[in-house]
Order: structure tokens, then C-alpha cells, then sequence
């Protein structure tokens, strides 16, 4: 008798595992990046085993959560093949990037998580490279709320955390962007921008400045918006929060700072409680940035 291929014995567990109890509707089950370690398997393989369980409706994807066992008699996610569109396709890929990142998107997954053949997609959107293309063509429409603030500063900080969260609420955004070195004809990306360099216009910069200045707001908002991502893989992996792994390492921690290795850091901590939080790091930079945007401008009023 033949042996089940991998992804087949992985949802099989995992579907014993809800059938018993031990996983309840809205519980989260193991992250591909969980599975790959566990069953010793591709991501693809792990990928194929939770697109399964969806089709068949026993789990479901949350954004900004993961995939949890779905609720008895929900209905199952699988699509008709005439229902099939392409914002139908690239509304589903932002849903799984949200929930999985990047790495666990792909034609295959989007087709399953439909019920179509890969080829189905294809007639729709001619890539992956060309669908996250559009996903993040599709998360930056739009613009800040209200009317436009005076001021070139007040603008930018408002098209700035316009900007970062859009990061936050899509944590791959900041990878599948190449604003600084391989940027793409993107309308929206593009309105962006044009809202940020008209901010600029007649404060005495030259071109280059306006650009530079431009480059090094985006650029610093994906660095700090890269922290997200990144976030996001360590919960999926773990399973625990950041507080939780931050008091997981505590004695660890305790231990190299009273070695004295450290002598600044520790004294530091000794002095204040710190507690990371990317958004006001993210306001923290933005406003040193702000700073030297405006010596630059007092700088070229001084020419």
C-alpha cells in the first residue's frame, strides 16, 4: 500500500487534533513555518497541507492573527471557477499575505484556497511577481484622511505615518516595495509620492535634495516597517507574543548584563524601564529626520 504524500499526513494530524478537542474553534494551528520544522517538510508541503484543511472548511485565516480552527458550520472558502476575477485573486493574496507573509504565497495556494486549477489564475494574473505587483498597487490606494495641514512638515509627518501604516496593517508590503532601487509604475505608489515631493516644492531645495529627502523617508519607514515582518514570522513560528518570548529570555538576559560585560547598556536599563514599541520608535526617527530636513532647508535659505 502506497504511503500518503507528507501534506496528507500533516492534515491528517491536524484534522485528528481538531476532531478530538485538543484544537477548538479559534484556536491557532501550527504556522507553516511551525510545520516545515516539525515534519521536516517544504514550505510548499506545509502550505498544501493548510490550503487542504481550509478547502474543507475545518480552518480559516485571520489576518493579523493566523490560521485558526474555523467555527462548525462555517461555510467553506472555495469559490466557483466562473466566479473567479482578478481582484477576486489579488483581495485573496492580500488576505493570506497578511496572515502567512510572502513566502507562503503562491499560484498553487491562491488556486487551492479557490477550488481551480493554477492555470485557472493564470488567465487572470500572468505571475507571482506580477500579483504582488498588484497587491501592493491595490494596499496603497488611497490617500490620508481630512484636508491638507499648512506647512511642509505637517505634511510630511501625515503622508509619513500614512505611509507606515500601511506597513503595519500589511507587514509584507515593506519587502515586495523596491522604492529605493528598482522602483515600478505604480499609480498609487506614485500619487504618493507626488504628495510628498509637491510638500517639498519651493522651500529652496534643489531637485536632488527634494529626491533624496523623498528616498530617505521611505527608506527609513521601510527599515523600521521591516521590524514588522519580522515580528510577524517570530509569532507564527513560536506562538508567543513578544512580552511572552521578552520574559522567556529574562534570565538570560539578567545574567549577561550582571556579568558587567556591558557596563553602558546595563546601566542604562538600570536607570529607565525600556519597552520597545515600533510605533513610537517609528515617531522617534521620523521626527529626528524632520529635523535635519529643516537644517537642511535653513541651510539653503543661507546660500
Amino acid at each position: 500500500m502506497a504511503m500518503e504524500p507528507p501534506y496528507l499526513r500533516i492534515a491528517g494530524d491536524i484534522r485528528r487534533r481538531i476532531a478530538s478537542g485538543e484544537l477548538a474553534p479559534g484556536d491557532r494551528v501550527p504556522s507553516t513555518r511551525h510545520l516545515t520544522r516539525e515534519w521536516g517538510v517544504a514550505m510548499a508541503t506545509a502550505t498544501k497541507a493548510l490550503a487542504t484543511l481550509n478547502q474543507e472548511g475545518l480552518v480559516r485565516a485571520v489576518p493579523g492573527v493566523g490560521t485558526v480552527v474555523a467555527e462548525p458550520g462555517r461555510e467553506r472558502p472555495s469559490t466557483p471557477h466562473h466566479g473567479l476575477t482578478r481582484d477576486r485573486i489579488i483581495h485573496a493574496a492580500i488576505a493570506l499575505a497578511d496572515v502567512e507573509g510572502l513566502t507562503a504565497l503562491s499560484m498553487r495556494r491562491i488556486a487551492t484556497d479557490f477550488g481551480v486549477s493554477t492555470m485557472a489564475l493564470y488567465r487572470h494574473v500572468p505571475s507571482k511577481g506580477e500579483l504582488v505587483r498588484l497587491m501592493s498597487e491595490s494596499v496603497l490606494d488611497g490617500e490620508p484622511p481630512g484636508p491638507r495641514p499648512p506647512g511642509w512638515r505637517a505634511q510630511l509627518e501625515r503622508e509619513a505615518r500614512w505611509l507606515w501604516g500601511r506597513y503595519r496593517r500589511h507587514p509584507w508590503l515593506a519587502r515586495a516595495m523596491s522604492a529605493l532601487t528598482r522602483p515600478t509604475a505604480s499609480p498609487h505608489a506614485m500619487r504618493y509620492i507626488e504628495r510628498v515631493l509637491s510638500a517639498l516644492k519651493g522651500l529652496g531645495l534643489t531637485p536632488t535634495q527634494i529626491i533624496h529627502v523623498h528616498l530617505a523617508l521611505i527608506g527609513y519607514a521601510q527599515g523600521v516597517a521591516a521590524a514588522v515582518e519580522l515580528e510577524s514570522q517570530a509569532w507564527q513560528e513560536t506562538g508567543m507574543t513578544p512580552e511572552e518570548w521578552m520574559a522567556s529570555n529574562e534570565p538570560r538576559m539578567e545574567t549577561i548584563q550582571t556579568a558587567g560585560s556591558y557596563p553602558t547598556l546595563s546601566t542604562l536599563f538600570d536607570q529607565e524601564e525600556f519597552d520597545l514599541e515600533l510605533d513610537t520608535l517609528f515617531e522617534f526617527g521620523l521626527a529626528r529626520m524632520l529635523d535635519g530636513v529643516e537644517a537642511l532647508i535653513v541651510r539653503s535659505g543661507d546660500c
